[in-house]
């Protein structure tokens, strides 16, 4: 009888045991990698590949999850309490925004090679077929004319990156700073939409119809075109434009909550492998290896880039003097007669 009953102890007792511990505990981990809306199709195929190379190391199965929308936007929703592991941004600002509200340090940067950006990209043109208003430089969307499709600088690193390559064209070209607001002045007053992101801009432009040229990264226009047919579309490359760091980051407050941490920081780490680098040029975004981007030069637009930190003063000035409340953006548009 007593041993029945030690039995019977021990049983109740490993019971109580297994059913504390919680129901995620025996499933494979996950990751959230918040981004924004063009590198969509590339986190299609780097997620897979990292998660093959970890199983291959570690033995244990990963999960990773994406969520895609205009970068500030994004950000936004990290901080409003979106649990993202990591995000993946098209521009600093977005990141240095997280760090301020205490998600990531402030040194993000420090913490990978590259200033934390593990490709980079530009910003292009593309028109319709036999490009019908004979668009050749950023100069001529501010003809009188020409409808110009490009997402809102106020909310999308798209938007802010078109704003930044025709503002800084004319300053890299030896222009003046009010030359450079005469310009990006008549190309937003042509502006029809202003979308909330760069697949919205790229849809209004597509599928809508709307526009004679629709301002995008460099990746997407290959995107566009295997989407929609060889051919209906031409990619115009400027003389010159800005060239798009693509940082990364831990989101610290939620890695240490949900106990992520060396998962998140390898999947970030994973960027710069031989094999993601392979990736990102694939998808038509700048890597940082020299020889997946010797490989690969076919696919990169042979034009002048400059850099915000260079040629417009870094990231803090910009965002001061460009998209700030009130500022010069604010100032162009609430002077342009809809």
């Amino acid at each position: 009888m007593r041993s029945s009953l030690r039995i019977t102890r021990r049983l109740a007792l490993l019971v109580a045991a297994a059913s504390a511990v919680p129901a995620w505990a025996s499933e494979p981990p996950a990751l959230l990698n918040v981004s924004y809306d063009i590198a969509r199709e590339l986190y299609k195929q780097l997620n897979p590949a990292f998660a093959a190379a970890w199983k291959a190391k570690t033995g244990q199965a990963v999960t990773i999850n994406q969520s895609h929308g205009g970068s500030t936007k994004q950000i936004g929703a990290v901080i409003g309490g979106l649990e993202a592991d990591v995000v993946t941004m098209n521009q600093a600002t977005d990141v240095d925004q997280l760090a301020s509200a205490g998600y990531t340090p402030a040194d993000w940067r420090s913490r990978f090679p590259n200033g934390a950006a593990p490709y980079s990209s530009t910003m292009l043109m593309l028109v319709r077929k036999g490009n019908p208003k004979g668009i050749k430089d950023w100069s001529d969307l501010g003809r009188a004319g020409v409808q110009v499709i490009m997402p809102n600088p106020k909310v999308t690193g798209n938007g802010r990156y078109g704003y930044l390559a025709i503002y800084g064209s004319v300053l890299a070209q030896g222009g003046t700073e009010a030359q450079a607001k005469e310009l990006v002045t008549k190309v937003l007053a042509n502006v029809p939409v202003l979308d909330g992101g760069g697949r919205g801009a790229t849809t209004t432009f597509t599928q809508r119809g709307i526009g004679d040229v629709l301002v995008t990264f460099e990746a997407e226009c290959e995107l566009i075109e295997n989407e929609f047919g060889k051919g209906q579309y031409e990619v115009i490359n400027p003389t010159t434009s800005v060239e798009a760091d693509a940082p990364v980051a831990l989101v610290d407050k939620v890695v240490a909550k949900k106990g992520s941490q060396q998962l998140a920081k390898a999947y970030l780490d994973f960027l710069w492998s031989p094999e993601a680098q392979e990736i990102i040029a694939r998808n038509n975004f700048r890597p940082r290896d020299a020889a997946a981007l010797k490989k690969h030069a076919h696919r990169f637009a042979p034009i002048k880039l400059f850099s915000v930190d260079q040629t417009l003063g870094g990231w803090p000035k910009v965002s001061k003097t460009h998209f700030a409340d009130g500022a010069l953006y604010d100032q162009i548009m609430a002077g342009i007669k809809r």
